[in-house]
């Protein structure tokens, strides 16, 4: 199932985006983001997506500080960007959040995992890293399902501007390794192959 796009006007502001975002009735279950500037709806995530975020989730609890949290329903705001993005994981520390946002300020966040669905592996790849970068993410691990030439693992880092620097980047299979605050190497070989 493709994800369905929202158009909104563009003169709207980046508040006027955000309530529209906070306020519509939504489909049950479903993924909504910002991306762009653009509202998309997307089906909820498959088992087998699921269960590659599930396991390296397993693997940052084991390194990660007591008073940092990973969550994977929460949204990330990076209104320079006009995104609104909910991670398959976001790492972040807890201190500095607000029990009454209705999402978490990029800038806080440590590390953003995002696993590709099909119908839109595009989002993940260009327009989530260029707004990640550009709120100053430290790390942005990708997990490409779909990859050209095969299921593959980047690790991006260095963030200037809108841009990352590839720290690693691995085939399906191969191990790759985090470095710190985390330190530690997620064994890709674990992961359900489609």
């Amino acid at each position: 199932m493709s994800p369905l796009t929202v158009s909104h006007d563009a003169e709207q502001s980046w508040d006027d985006l955000v309530r529209f975002w906070e306020e519509m009735e939504w489909p049950e279950g479903s993924k909504v983001e910002i991306v762009e500037g653009i509202v998309t709806v997307s089906p909820a995530p498959a088992f087998r997506h699921n269960l590659i975020a599930a396991r390296i989730q397993r693997r940052l609890y084991s390194v990660i500080p007591e008073d940092w949290e990973i969550f994977q329903t929460e949204a990330i705001a990076v209104p320079s960007r006009l995104g609104m993005f909910i991670p398959d994981l976001l790492v972040v520390p807890v201190e500095g959040r607000q029990d009454s946002d209705s999402h978490t300020p990029a800038a806080l966040a440590e590390l953003v995992v995002e696993v590709t669905s099909k119908s839109n592996a595009r989002h993940d790849r260009v327009s989530k890293p260029a707004a990640c970068a550009t709120a100053g993410i430290p790390l942005y691990l990708l997990v490409d399902r779909w990859a050209p030439d095969g299921p593959t693992a980047t690790l991006y880092g260095e963030p200037k501007g809108e841009v990352y620097r590839v720290l690693s980047a691995v085939k399906s299979g191969d191990p790759i390794k985090l470095p710190e605050p985390f330190g530690i190497v997620i064994d890709t070989g674990e992961w359900p192959v489609d």
